[in-house]
């Protein structure tokens, strides 16, 4: 910072008392256009900053919205499935009717396809990365923070809780069983309450992130 202070003759100590305020007042200006142009500055780059993050969760939203519309129907299906053959198994059914009934219920084959979509997180690290995230709105930065964080911690349980709830070795054997026309009802029953449970988790961790996205992106100050 510089400051050019014209020089006048001092006879007086008033003289100088006027030379030194011309000083202080010219330090005081520059000080204050300097800090100006820096808030400013800081100002824009954390506008800048909350467009590119929220732009980010509304895509991530999207592919949450579709994943969840597909684990919902798989899950509906999966139920009917389920359910059928609680009550053929009950009725002490035959193969053939219970395959029958399998054929009318998914005629596209019994599968497991639940899915946790691919999120990003690029904007919120470059955020992070050139230090505009420290001068976003405290209560913004927290809401963001918080959907970065969920979605983190619901992919992770998902994927924890997986191999704790399906047997997949057994699954794939039944499933096979089943492609070759050959049933066996009580162990295509076990494999299919798997595949819906893991389905319903899914949909139900989908659901509470969607929830807090939908939050964030419609609260306060935000651009949407």
């Amino acid at each position: 910072m510089h400051v050019d202070v014209p020089k006048l003759p001092m006879e007086s100590m008033k003289d100088v008392a006027k030379h030194y305020l011309m000083i202080v007042l010219g330090i005081l200006t520059a000080l204050g256009l300097e800090a100006w142009i820096e808030h400013a500055h800081h100002q824009h780059a954390a506008e800048a900053a909350s467009t590119q993050i929220e732009a980010e969760i509304h895509e991530n939203r999207q592919a949450v919205q579709h994943a969840l519309d597909n684990d919902r129907a798989r899950e509906a299906v999966l139920k009917k499935i389920r359910d059928g053959l609680i009550a053929d198994i009950k009725s002490n059914a035959t193969d053939a009717v219970i395959m029958q009934h399998l054929q009318q219920e998914a005629p596209d084959g019994v599968y497991l396809d639940w899915r946790w979509p691919s999120l990003n997180h690029t904007a919120w690290e470059v955020a992070i990365a050139n230090q505009s995230a420290g001068w976003i709105d405290s209560d913004k930065l927290h809401r963001y923070a918080t959907v970065y964080s969920a979605q983190d911690a619901h992919a992770a349980l998902m994927h924890t809780d997986m191999p704790l709830v399906i047997d997949g070795p057994r699954m794939n054997d039944v499933l096979l069983q089943l492609q070759m026309g050959q049933v066996q009802p009580k162990e295509l029953l076990l494999s299919v309450n798997q595949m819906w449970e893991i389905a319903n988790e899914s949909s139900q961790n989908l659901t509470v992130l969607a929830q807090l996205m939908d939050g964030t992106l419609t609260g306060p100050g935000s651009a949407h």
